[in-house]
């Protein structure tokens, strides 16, 4: 057998593709990556301008005379309303942090089930699943809310919570990777004496660690930026992202603020990106094995 054979069958094909080459990718993809960072970029110098050249005309990107005005205001008026300013991070928090994990874990574990056994009407739960995926949540809002006042869950935090635990790309995304692990494997762990609860803490949650961090990316943003809408009436159960936008509503002279809003808004999903993205993008721990 041929060293080239062998190379196609063991999967390790060797590229041939030049410095220059290489180099120039780099420098399109480091082109690419500067673009998209722009609008980021644009919002922190934002957050940082005075009100004087966030109204000028033409508009520039950068900051000449950066200020911490912007907070100093922000802190300012949310130290003068009558709800706390922690009551505020505290509902977003609890929203946050429940219905991400709360998704997780259910969408986790309803797709082990579909993706490892054969059972009557698995497929028909499945294709509901799927087809579920193209209704928007504009769709589903009157539903939403009527299964909520029926449950009189009305101006409560479960308003929100309980409907995020049933978003179906979760499900589709856990069960898709789980179909990944070789069936060997958990027949193995069977053969040991392992349990199904074990069997699925761990050995299946671990081995799509990319799957869940990737929903947990898409959950958290969302939760995040939750306002409460129309389930949530109370003052003292509304969310960060409703007060500071109150603030913002005050018209031009809280342009400054409005920017220092945004940038707020923006750290803690951007940053809970940056940590997890090298988990995300890693491959599977069984990507190689074979039945």
């Amino acid at each position: 057998m041929s060293v080239k054979t062998i190379r196609l069958i063991s999967g390790t094909k060797k590229l041939n593709r030049s410095f220059t080459v290489s180099f120039l990718l780099f420098l399109l993809l480091a082109a690419f990556g500067c673009f998209m960072a722009l609008p980021l970029i644009y919002a922190v110098n934002n957050a940082f301008k005075p009100l004087d050249e966030l109204f000028i005309f033409p508009p520039r990107f950068l900051v000449n005379n950066p200020t911490m005005d912007n907070f100093f205001d922000l802190f300012s008026l949310m130290g003068n309303s009558w709800v706390p300013l922690s009551r505020y991070i505290m509902n977003t928090l609890i929203i946050t942090v429940v219905g991400t994990a709360g998704h997780i874990l259910l969408a986790s574990a309803a797709a082990y089930p579909l993706a490892k056994y054969r059972f009557p009407g698995s497929k028909v739960l499945f294709t509901i699943v799927v087809l579920s995926l193209m209704f928007s949540a504009q769709v589903t809002a009157i539903p939403n809310y009527m299964v909520m006042s029926w449950l009189g869950w009305i101006n409560t935090h479960a308003s929100i919570i309980v409907p995020s635990l049933s978003f179906s790309l979760g499900l589709f995304l856990m069960k898709q990777f789980m179909e990944q692990i070789p069936d060997a494997l958990l027949e193995a762990a069977k053969i040991d004496g392992a349990s199904e609860y074990r069997i699925f803490w761990t050995i299946v949650m671990p081995n799509v660690k990319p799957a869940w961090l990737t929903l947990m990316i898409l959950q958290f943003p969302m939760l995040w930026g939750s306002d409460g809408g129309n389930f949530i009436y109370s003052e003292n159960l509304k969310t960060l992202h409703y007060a500071l936008g109150q603030i913002v509503l005050g018209g031009i002279a809280r342009a400054g603020v409005g920017a220092a809003v945004a940038l707020l808004l923006m750290v803690v999903p951007i940053t809970l990106f940056i940590i997890s993205q090298s988990s995300v993008i890693q491959t599977m721990a069984t990507s190689g094995m074979k039945e």
